[in-house]
């Protein structure tokens, strides 16, 4: 098959997501056991012809509602208490969530990607969890849908540029790569989860296992970095 029967049909783009300085070791406020050892994995990804290459990085403002000091004691614990978070435009839709330790704040260096990820190779950048109010795993939108918040414009940016397949990697598996691949599929994009290429807060059978099988039931595919679907990427320069 010639690449241009092949990208009539096959238009991927590989989403890197939240490979930031704070969710990475050695410094990192909330960093991801492992989470800087997938820099290899992604940069050789970033180097494939996708159609598009797009990073995502938390962008929060220092009041964000996801930091456990922004909230009373005793029930601002980082990674084990949880806030109930309402809707700014309907308070009877609710979404609760972990309190995490301050984190990618806008402007500091914990939010910056990391320097050794090659975003030479980047289309672009997109910022997510700007709004204070309310929590935002995935890079295409809030939780909220009754109604819906303004999303981050990744859907049009995809669909501007007719992309068809996703690809996605980053930090961290169980919640932001989690949430961003169930989006993806969720807008009609078959999406793929780069095994090799994240890592998980708790990947233990509780943690990563039970979102694999959420991911796995929503019809996101979770793929080797050395399977069919990758090899399909390489074949585009044929």
């Amino acid at each position: 098959m010639s690449a241009g029967s092949i990208s009539e049909t096959f238009k991927p783009a590989l989403l890197v997501i939240d490979m930031q300085e704070d969710f990475c070791p050695p410094n990192g406020s909330l960093a991801v056991t492992g989470g800087r050892d997938i820099v290899p994995v992604i940069n050789n990804l970033l180097r494939l012809p996708f159609i598009l290459r797009i990073a995502t990085k938390d962008f929060h403002p220092a009041d964000h509602v996801s930091f456990a000091s922004n909230h009373s004691a005793p029930n601002n614990v980082p990674f084990s208490s949880v806030v109930t978070i309402a809707n700014p435009s309907n308070p009877d839709e609710t979404e609760t969530t972990k309190l995490w330790p301050v984190h990618c704040v806008q402007g500091t260096p914990g939010a910056e990607l990391l320097p050794e990820l090659d975003a030479s190779r980047l289309d672009r950048v997109i910022e997510k969890g700007t709004d204070s109010r309310v929590e935002m795993y995935s890079a295409f939108r809030t939780p909220f849908r009754n109604p819906a918040m303004a999303g981050s414009g990744l859907t049009a940016v995809l669909k501007e540029n007719g992309i068809t397949h996703v690809f996605v990697a980053g930090l961290a598996a169980d919640y932001c790569v989690c949430y961003s691949a169930l989006d993806s599929a969720e807008d009609g994009f078959t999406t793929y989860l780069l095994e090799e290429g994240t890592r998980a807060v708790d990947p233990s059978q509780d943690g990563w296992g039970q979102r694999r099988q959420e991911l796995e039931s929503k019809g996101v595919k979770i793929v080797s970095v050395d399977g069919e679907e990758v090899r399909r990427v390489k074949n585009l320069l044929a």
